[in-house]
């Protein structure tokens, strides 16, 4: 299987085991299998059922610290989630292909609100906000199953909104019926509270699905790894001949190396090895503390350390330091190739801040970008903002490299000076030009300038391109 690719999940390595008959005879062997069984037996729990440690202690016939450590484990393989208010609950498994969609127990998170019945349902997803601002025989046509009504104390609302398979959030502190309740346990719809009005409550929804959206357009280092294959590494105790047969067998030359517990300790390669007997073990020879990725790790950081510190491989890690996958420099640059550009984030601050500005050329054809400075842009003292201004020129620097061909760069570094103060409503021209350009930096001088060519600030910015050739 390819190398750079995510490692079994912990649930099914525990599968694996047992299937294969793995048990210790002593005493650590034995609290092994219970931790084992355990987590097989969370997995097996229906979707939306409330796990309490002390209550499966006790169900289990363990100790509440064994059955502890199991829900925690199960909490890092997505299995079950804790929520304020709530409690443990299992949970389908998130993937990354709908982030955007928001789970009625995020809603519950993000409006700070409690939860009145129908607690089995709160992991399904919503797709559609209702505000129940309308008579009950209009709101029907409205409402469908995934949806969640926004409504205040109208309990013949509730009650169609859970007819017709959606949730509902009862705003300005109200609550509900026990009938209906009731009939949210039995549809395992959520049926939530909070002491905000409508209006907000929706503008904190919506927000938060903008921001999911954005999530999604960036592209992190768990779209590239999958979830099913084996990762190569050696054990620390492994020797040159080991690695010359993992080399032999996977066709690659270079491999992360794990502890007892399976934590990265260090980075053994073809060069390591040379000239070394067979016998010699890799932990004398590799290197120690090696650099490492995430799953939530940005794939643009992720190259840009590759490339600044010629590294060819990344371990990538979990929160405990544990080997998850690997991924190679050549898929992260074939992997940007494919990425969103920033402007198609559209509700990212940059973005917000700089659709104010258009380009402009003069007749030799030299670009500038001219726009307003609106009083959003201002900072304490009622003029421009300095981090403002600074992503302006750095936005105008962006677009010469692009110009370039240089479509992904990151910026090294950046010295500003501002010259003067810009008021508000003043039209403002980021103008960048090219200094000196190499296949792999860039170097810019950007002037910030009035309408009337009066200069307010100037930077030099010199930034690293990213580039697959």
């Amino acid at each position: 299987m390819r190398f750079g690719t995510f490692a079994h999940s912990v649930i099914a390595r525990v599968d694996k085991e047992r299937a294969t008959g793995m048990a210790g005879n002593d005493k650590a062997g034995e609290e092994l299998t219970k931790h084992e069984q355990l987590l097989s037996y969370i997995r097996d729990l229906p979707i939306g059922t409330r796990i309490s440690v002390r209550q499966m202690a006790k169900d289990r016939d363990v100790s509440e610290g064994t059955a502890y450590r199991a829900l925690k484990e199960a909490g890092l393989a997505g299995y079950v989630s804790t929520k304020e208010r709530i409690g443990t609950v299992r949970v389908g498994r998130k993937r990354r292909s709908h982030p955007e969609q928001l789970t009625f127990a995020e809603v519950l998170e993000i409006v700070q609100g409690s939860l009145l019945g129908g607690g089995g349902g709160l992991e399904k997803t919503l797709h559609k906000l209702v505000i129940g601002a309308m008579e009950l025989d209009e709101m029907t046509g409205y409402i469908d199953a995934g949806s969640l009504l926004i409504v205040g104390n109208r309990e013949g609302a509730h009650r169609i909104a859970l007819a017709h398979g959606a949730g509902v959030l009862v705003t300005g502190g109200f609550g509900t019926s026990d009938d209906v309740k009731e009939l949210a346990d039995d549809r395992q719809l959520p049926i939530l509270t909070c002491k905000h009005d409508t209006f907000t409550v929706a503008s904190m929804i919506n927000r938060a699905m903008y921001d999911r959206l954005i999530k999604r357009k960036i592209m992190m280092i768990a779209d590239l790894v999958e979830p099913t294959a084996k990762v190569g590494s050696l054990k620390q105790s492994a020797t040159v001949a080991d690695f010359l047969k993992t080399s032999q067998e996977t066709g690659y030359s270079r491999f992360p190396v794990v502890d007892e517990w399976n934590r990265v300790v260090g980075m053994v390669t073809s060069k390591d090895v040379v000239g070394w007997s067979p016998d010699q073990s890799v932990d004398k020879l590799m290197t120690r503390r090696p650099m490492t990725v995430t799953m939530n790790t940005p794939i643009a950081s992720a190259a840009h350390r590759m490339v600044s510190e010629g590294i060819e491989l990344l371990p990538v890690v979990d929160r405990q330091r544990k080997l998850a996958g690997a991924v190679s420099r050549a898929e992260l640059l074939r992997a940007m190739q494919f990425a969103n550009r920033p402007e198609q984030l559209g509700e990212t601050f940059d973005a917000l801040v700089w659709a104010g500005f258009s380009e402009e050329r003069d007749a030799d054809g030299r670009q500038s970008y001219t726009g307003l400075v609106t009083p959003q842009m201002s900072g304490a003292l009622g003029t421009l903002s300095e981090g403002v201004l600074t992503m302006l020129m750095q936005q105008a620097a962006a677009r010469t490299a692009t110009e370039l061909g240089r479509h992904e760069h990151i910026v090294e570094n950046m010295t500003v000076y501002y010259l003067r103060t810009i008021p508000i409503d003043a039209q403002l021209s980021i103008q960048p030009h090219l200094i000196e350009a190499s296949r792999r930096h860039l170097k810019l001088e950007v002037t910030a300038a009035l309408q009337d060519g009066e200069v307010m600030a100037k930077a030099m910015l010199t930034a690293q391109t990213i580039d697959a050739s």
